[in-house]
């Protein structure tokens, strides 16, 4: 049966978080975010076999986060448009 995990991190270990996923064959699904009473929510959702595994942190309105287009070139477009709406 396919499986939804939420795999809490801190936003300091992202990168190391998505060479894990990367590494592990997974597919970059989409990047969530959502706007909190403190910032802000955001999911990196990754794919492998009928699996959804998500990596969640939150940030305050400050916090900047590296990017992950040099991983998953795709990333660009998610992130631009979570930059362009928050």
């Amino acid at each position: 049966m396919p499986e939804n995990i939420i795999i809490p991190i801190s936003h300091e270990s992202l990168l190391e978080e998505v060479l894990k996923m990367k590494g592990s064959n997974c597919r970059l699904v989409q990047i969530c975010s959502t706007r909190t009473k403190d910032g802000y929510e955001l999911t990196y959702s990754f794919g492998k076999d009928f699996d959804l595994y998500g990596l969640r942190f939150q940030i305050g309105e400050d916090t900047e986060i590296p990017s992950i287009s040099h991983i998953y070139p795709a990333s660009f477009l998610y992130e631009n448009e979570i930059h362009d709406l928050f």
